[in-house]
Formats: structure tokens, C-alpha cells, sequence
């Protein structure tokens, strides 16, 4: 089982619809692709400390094929599109739990 652990800065001018936006299409992605195998969690940064960033999201796969369909679905590309849009860094980490 892997754990990917994605964090996300977006830009400054960001409007809050569009991160309604990209939060609404991140919860639709469980119900899209089957690979999403346990834990898929999501949500913004409270503390807003200098180091921090925007949005964390956290999810689970049974192996690295896995990660690599849910890469490449449809769905993760509609939402990945427009998340690209509005962020200035993503940075992700994939561990074997």
C-alpha cells in the first residue's frame, strides 16, 4: 500500500470560487476512479505559518500502477488542469505504508 501526500501554494490572487472549485472537483474523484484504494483527504492550511502551504491532499493506492492510473484518468486531469491554473508550487511524496 502507498500513501501519496500531495501540498499545494497557490497564487495570491486566487479567488475563493475557484478554490470552492477545485475542492468540489477533488471530493468527486473517490466516486470517479477505483483506484483510490483507502484515505483520500483534502483540506486547507489553519495555521498559515510563513512556511506553510495553501492545501494538503492525502491518498491512498494499492501500488505504483495505481498511482499511475489515477494519474492519467480523465477525472484527475480535469481537476489537475485547473488546479495548475491557480498554483504557483505543488510538491508531492508517494512511501509505502
Amino acid at each position: 500500500m502507498l500513501k501519496r501526500v500531495v501540498v499545494i501554494k497557490f497564487k495570491k490572487d486566487v479567488p475563493e470560487s475557484e478554490i470552492a472549485g477545485i475542492e468540489k472537483g477533488l471530493a468527486g474523484l473517490p466516486g470517479a476512479i477505483p483506484d483510490i484504494a483507502g484515505d483520500f483527504q483534502f483540506g486547507r492550511d489553519v495555521l498559515r505559518s510563513e512556511r506553510s502551504y495553501d492545501f494538503a491532499l492525502v491518498t491512498e493506492f494499492e501500488n505504483i500502477e495505481a498511482i499511475q492510473r489515477y494519474r492519467s484518468h480523465p477525472a484527475h486531469q480535469e481537476v489537475l488542469k485547473k488546479l495548475l491554473e491557480h498554483c504557483d508550487s505543488i510538491i508531492t511524496a508517494d512511501f509505502e505504508i
